[in-house]
Order: C-alpha cells, then structure tokens, then sequence
C-alpha cells in the first residue's frame, strides 16, 4: 500500500507514480479527476508547467486508478512546489 492506494505487484504499470501539473486550488484534497491532472515526463517539466496563479501545482501523484462510479482517479503523493 502506498499513501492508502492498494498496488497489485502483479501489474505494477496499473498504478504507478508519475510527475503532473494538477489544476486545482490547493487545499487538502488528496485525489483529483483525470480531467484535473496533466502527466509530465518528469519532475522538472512539471515545475516548469505550473503556474500557482493559475492553479497550475507540480506534483507527484500515483494511479490512474477507477474509482466506485467510474471515474479514473490520480491521488496525490507529494507537492512538488
């Protein structure tokens, strides 16, 4: 378990860490909607992309993962700004 997401050991490409440019207030949510993250290629480009007045933050986040109704998710593992 990782940060409360459960990781299948048997397909770790499911559920795997990634660096994002999430938009969103930044307030203590811990999960944001596919819609809301931007994937990066690393931790670097996702500083580069974020904007705080623009509620652009660098992250690092884990998932996709489904959630109960559906909706693919990506829950937060750290700020990265």
């Amino acid at each position: 378990m990782k940060g409360g997401i459960y990781l299948d050991a048997e397909a770790p490409q499911l559920v795997r860490p990634h660096y994002a440019v999430v938009n969103v207030r930044r307030s203590s949510r811990k999960r944001f909607p596919e819609s809301c993250v931007e994937l990066m290629a690393d931790a670097a480009t996702a500083l580069a992309g974020a904007d705080p007045a623009r509620d652009l933050h660098a992250a690092e986040v884990m998932g996709p993962s489904r959630s109960s109704e559906g909706v693919r998710l990506y829950y937060l593992v750290r700020w990265l700004d």
